[in-house]
């Protein structure tokens, strides 16, 4: 349910974080300093921190006014030691998980400084039986079955048999299957793109830091610009139609590279579907003395898609996560069916839809108006009736006031938006949405927390898990802060020499 309006409004709260020396939880504040948002805290042994929460306070305040709360899941684990410690999910939890992440191995042909992971010496990479039963855990998961699952690492092809853990993970009912990778060996081997593609991977999740040479030898080591654009024409030949560009931002790194990435993908869209951003995340191998230097949060990114695209798109047209929440809910209202539900913090990502024609890029808020269109949505959910008559009446209802919301004289010409809605609202088929789908991008960001900016409210509203081979669902920002070695260290073997 939504929070009152007094609430939302109101920045300065008091939270619950982690001391990022002895990992104890500790009393924590949220406030405003000027025009930007800080958290600061204070452990009785090492003293206080401060960092940047968000850098822009207006925008905080609009995005949290889309504060939505979930209710977790049916079959958590027990809580003992408490939020970020028992994670299973636990019973605290209140956001199933929407995204599974399973790390097929900790290898990786790279050693990039800005990873999450931070191998050192052992191998942890889980059998094929361990990846089953990590699989069947999530889609045990109730009342809703996590339908969307990614394969990462370390390096996930490197693993030979990956071609079969795809397949693998389509024969177990998740719709969207993916990978994460730096796209090194796809680049070399176009029979293994091919593979991937036969196997059902739906998308690939394609580090990718800009189209110089500069943000590679700088975060990468090496210039890998030509390997990530070589991996891109291998899917292109191997018909993979869903690849999402991820850059990790960093400032001074590849803060001016957002509007060249942007204009990238508007012109490959035949392969290039989405753009999502990670600020960077002061976890895992990354120097923690250069956050002061490097941190970025979603405002500043917004910043630098309006200077880098002249304001073609602007902070204005992104919304955050959780604004998507009602269509799931009328979804579930109408079919009587539990649906996956968006309730992350409103300060974990942001998003829009870019329509792109003759060069042109057109954010979807333009000729949608999407937050009239939401707000209806979350009133039809309410009031739908539980018969088959009154739900046919009541997406009558829908499909009469859908026109309205569309402005057809904003909108591109090549576009007819009152049928694109009218024809997904009535059939609620990815069919419906082919002709919007073709021709637009999607494009977001996602911040991951770290122990210097942890809010234990947000973490308690992650969507975004890992499965590991113990039984256990541990959402992102834990598991890379605070689990990783221990679960990694569980199932690893020595290092080969």
């Amino acid at each position: 349910m939504p929070l009152p309006a007094h609430i939302l409004t109101a920045i300065e709260k008091n939270v619950s974080s982690i001391c990022p020396v002895c990992l104890k939880v500790v009393p924590a504040r949220i406030f405003q300093d000027g025009e930007k948002v800080f958290i600061e805290k204070e452990c009785q042994t090492h003293g206080e921190f401060k960092d940047l929460y968000w850098s822009d306070a207006a925008l905080y305040r609009k995005f949290y006014r889309y504060f939505c709360e979930g209710s977790g899941i049916e079959n958590p684990t027990a809580s003992v030691r408490g939020c970020p410690f028992d994670c299973g999910l636990c019973e605290k939890h209140l956001t199933g998980t929407l995204l599974a992440n399973v790390d097929l191995t900790n290898r990786c042909n790279m050693s990039c400084p800005v990873c999450f992971a931070n191998s050192g010496g052992r191998i942890s990479e889980p059998t094929i039986d361990q990846i089953t039963a990590m699989m069947q855990n999530l889609r045990s998961q109730r009342p809703v079955p996590c339908s969307a699952i990614q394969f990462s690492g370390g390096e996930p092809t490197l693993r030979r048999d990956l071609p079969k853990i795809v397949a693998s993970a389509k024969e177990m009912g998740f719709t969207q299957v993916q990978i994460a990778t730096n796209g090194i060996m796809l680049s070399a081997d176009l029979e293994l793109c091919q593979s991937l593609e036969r196997a059902g991977l739906s998308t690939v999740y394609l580090q990718f830091d800009g189209l110089s040479s500069k943000p590679y030898k700088m975060m990468r080591g090496r210039n890998l610009l030509p390997i990530k654009l070589k991996a891109i024409e291998n899917f292109r030949k191997a018909s993979q139609t869903s690849i999402v560009l991820v850059p990790t931002l960093a400032k001074g790194v590849n803060d001016d590279q957002v509007g060249n990435i942007i204009r990238f993908a508007s012109k490959n869209l035949d392969v290039i579907k989405g753009i999502n951003v990670q600020p960077v995340s002061f976890a895992g191998r990354i120097d923690q003395k250069e956050r002061s230097e490097k941190r970025i949060t979603i405002p500043d990114f917004l910043t630098l898609v309006e200077e880098q695209t002249n304001n073609e798109i602007t902070r204005e047209d992104f919304y955050p996560v959780p604004f998507v929440a009602p269509i799931s809910r009328l979804i579930a209202a109408e079919t009587q069916r539990p649906q996956p539900v968006f309730t992350v913090h409103p300060c974990c990502g942001a998003a829009t839809y870019i329509y792109c024609m003759d060069g042109k890029m057109t954010p979807i808020n333009r000729f949608l108006d999407v937050e009239g269109l939401m707000e209806h949505i979350a009133e039809d959910a309410e009031s739908f009736g539980g018969s088959g008559l009154s739900k046919l009446k009541k997406r009558g209802a829908i499909l009469k006031e859908l026109s309205r919301f569309a402005d057809e004289a904003r909108a591109p010409r090549d576009l007819n938006v009152p049928k694109m809605l009218l024809s997904v609202f009535w059939n609620g088929t990815r069919q419906s949405l082919r002709e919007f789908h073709n021709k637009s991008l999607f494009l977001g960001a996602m911040h991951f927390q770290d122990l210097y900016n942890m809010d234990l409210e947000r973490l308690r509203r992650c969507g975004v898990h890992y499965a590991t081979p113990d039984g256990r669902i541990i959402p992102f920002c834990a598991y890379n802060t605070l689990h990783r070695k221990e679960a990694e260290d569980s199932f690893s073997a020595e290092a080969r020499r």
